[in-house]
């Protein structure tokens, strides 16, 4: 189930919305997806909520 999340894209250096799927790892949970631009990896650390 993709949903849509905002993240930084290091390799475009801003800040874009991106399809991803949320994992959890040592109790954090974190979003995963790919730049819809340049096909890099995203992530970004979620909030526990």
């Amino acid at each position: 189930m993709a949903e849509s999340y905002n993240g930084y894209c290091v390799k475009c250096k801003e800040k874009r919305d991106f399809d991803g799927e949320v994992h959890e790892t040592n109790g954090r949970r974190m979003a995963k997806g790919t730049c819809p631009v340049c096909g890099t990896k995203m992530n970004r650390i979620l909030g526990k909520a």
